[in-house]
């Protein structure tokens, strides 16, 4: 049973925010949440990693009927699948020129964007300076998948896919970029997943001990 709209904060430890974007359906505790089960939960999980501004997260609220941020979330759910199959696919190894025809759904909704650049007040300590801030046009409801598309595609041009891993623990879905110095990096978080396995582990030494 999967669990959507969650009130439990969203994951974020992937180390890369499209891993963060597949591991929003994951197990936190006991049943499976899917932070993307509707549109409510697509706009909750947007304005938690960060990738639309609050203001455009309460337009489109504002705006957009529930039926069509129910739509643009089923699609989120669809392209987060599917990109997870390409990503299992190449964990491990470097991704290729071959690979480029297997990205082709993601460069037809990169090609969407509606991108640009801006010169803006800045938005450091020096509030008399200038910078160029990239902006983006956000004609639709559709256009909340660009962020993510572009996550994702950031993650196969720079991030190594050798770095990518699974979590061990047992029942742990969630992946992340491992980028300690000696790529050791097991779970996906010691508070959770590696605290289990330090008890699991403490538990069957002692039963292994001799009796006193």
């Amino acid at each position: 049973m999967v669990t959507s709209q969650a009130r439990l904060p969203a994951i974020f430890i992937g180390d890369a925010q499209a891993l963060d974007f597949l591991n929003s359906i994951a197990t936190p505790i006991d049943a499976r949440v899917d932070w993307l089960g509707d549109g409510a939960g697509l706009l909750s999980w947007l304005g938690q990693a960060g990738l639309v501004p609050v203001t455009v997260l309460e337009h489109m609220r504002s705006q957009s009927s529930p039926g069509e941020l129910n739509e643009v979330a089923e699609r989120a759910r669809k392209l987060r699948e599917w990109f997870r199959g390409f990503l299992q696919e190449r964990m491990g190894r470097p991704v290729q020129r071959l690979d480029l025809k297997k990205l082709e759904p993601l460069n037809r909704l990169l090609e969407r964007d509606q991108s640009f650049s801006q010169i803006a007040t800045a938005t450091g300590p020096d509030s008399n300076a200038l910078e160029l801030q990239a902006m983006r046009r956000w004609s639709s409801p559709d256009a909340l998948l660009l962020p993510i598309a572009a996550s994702l595609a950031h993650l196969v041009c720079v991030e190594d896919f050798t770095c990518i891993k699974a979590c061990e623990g047992p029942n742990c879905t969630l992946l992340f970029a491992d980028h300690t110095r000696n790529r050791a990096r097991r779970w996906c978080s010691m508070a959770s997943c590696g605290n289990r396995a330090k008890q699991a582990a403490h538990r069957q030494r002692r039963g292994k001990a001799p009796p006193r």
